[in-house]
């Protein structure tokens, strides 16, 4: 069945409220490990994770950043409209880009209340510490976001110090409560270095340096890549089949180091979090893709939803990585840095990945997709273990570290 046909009803389960972490346990690494391995399913804690992986693995963490999204504007009549800002407008060739603009750039943005802003109506947000006053202008609106106009008085200042002191930190929403001090730091993992998502890479949010020094001494090696969270990663499934599902694109960053020790790695490699594993398997689609002589539009989506399903002939690992290498070598860079759109579900066949450290995630979503493509029919008992022995679910919740099923 090619995943386009995928029911989202099948990938369901009752999630009661009080299963959801409202906060993180007050030490990261005390969390609950689920470990799923050749269809046996044993517990443990996160400070514990290195003794479940063979000597010789390669772990992949996502060093994104998350940014304070949520600005809370104010109109002339006083009334609350917040903006939360997504992405980047096109123009600008990524986010690091965006980031440093100064005095003005354009945004595209989710408005709360969005009926209660009229045309020609410009928004304020009043900083102190620094002293700077923001402003809103709506330039455009789309079917998914409104593109907004933000301007800044104080000239020396980037947008990524605007939404430093500015904006909130962007809780999900299924936590209906607003962020407090505890979120500024715990909302974040310890490798974060890229400022630029809207959601944390969850996975990532259970590891201390006490746990990554136990991977270190264990030889497990690790690697760092990018990629910038959107708000699409809580967008639900809302159609019948997954062929009217349309996935977001998310940037993604890989060096060239990275590229190589995937190259001359030869032991398991797992992907801390889902878009860990995104950004990886991704990786090797678009090498194929060039190794192929087909067009990757690195400057736009270089991978589209469905193209791993339907590429004839897929090459090698090798092939594939060498072929982005060259393309570096060509362009003179050292970063490969894109969009991906890549929608991994039971059908999938993993290149690169051999496992995964993930949270638990919500019913009908992209990401329990993921898991299933993983692990198949097998997620319901993971999941149905988790539910039972009182596992903590979805951001601040508990995890699994899941073993791929032979393919």
């Amino acid at each position: 069945m090619h995943p386009r046909e995928l029911r989202i009803e099948d990938f369901t389960y009752h999630l009661p409220d009080a299963r959801i972490a409202q906060y993180p346990l007050e030490q990261r690494d005390a969390s609950k490990l689920l470990v799923y391995k050749d269809d046996k399913i044993t517990v443990d804690t996160y400070r514990n994770i290195a003794t479940h992986l063979p000597e010789g693995t390669l772990m992949i963490f996502n060093q994104t950043k998350v940014v304070h999204a949520r600005l809370p504007f104010a109109k002339p009549t006083g009334g609350a409209i917040e903006v939360f800002c997504l992405e980047p407008h096109k123009s600008y060739k990524d986010i690091q880009t965006a980031m440093l603009q100064k005095g003005q750039v354009w945004w595209n943005c989710l408005v709360g209340s969005a009926k209660k802003w009229k045309e020609g109506l410009t928004l304020s947000l009043v900083c102190h510490n620094p002293d700077f006053t923001l402003s809103a202008t709506m330039v455009s609106r789309s079917e998914s976001y409104y593109t907004i106009q933000l301007d800044w008085d104080k000239d020396d200042m980037t947008f990524a110090e605007v939404l430093h002191y500015a904006g909130k930190v962007p809780l999900p929403p299924y936590l209906n409560r607003e962020a407090d001090a505890k979120d500024e730091t715990r909302y974040q993992t310890i490798f974060a270095n890229e400022e630029g998502s809207v959601a944390a890479p969850t996975a990532g949010l259970h590891f201390t340096p006490e746990v990554m020094q136990s991977l270190t001494d264990k030889r497990v090696e690790q690697a760092l890549v990018t990629l910038h969270v959107g708000a699409g990663t809580f967008k639900p499934v809302k159609s019948e089949t997954m062929r009217d599902h349309d996935m977001h694109a998310e940037w993604i960053e890989v060096t060239r180091e990275v590229i190589n020790k995937l190259l001359s790695h030869t032991g398991k490699v797992v992907a801390t979090g889902t878009t860990s594993l995104r950004t990886i398997e991704s990786l090797y689609w678009i090498g194929c893709k060039m190794h192929k002589r087909m067009f990757a539009d690195i400057e736009g989506v270089a991978i589209t939803q469905w193209e791993p399903y339907e590429i004839p002939d897929p090459c090698t690992k090798e092939e594939a990585l060498n072929a982005i290498l060259k393309y570096m070598d060509m362009k003179k860079t050292d970063k490969l840095v894109t969009k991906t759109r890549i929608l991994i579900a039971p059908g999938y066949t993993f290149r690169i990945i051999d496992g995964l450290v993930t949270n638990f995630h919500q019913p009908q979503s992209t990401l329990l997709l993921l898991v299933s493509a993983l692990i198949g029919d097998k997620w319901k008992k993971v999941y149905d273990y988790a539910m039972a022995n009182h596992f903590r679910f979805l951001s601040y919740g508990d995890g699994s570290l899941l073993w791929k099923l032979e393919q």
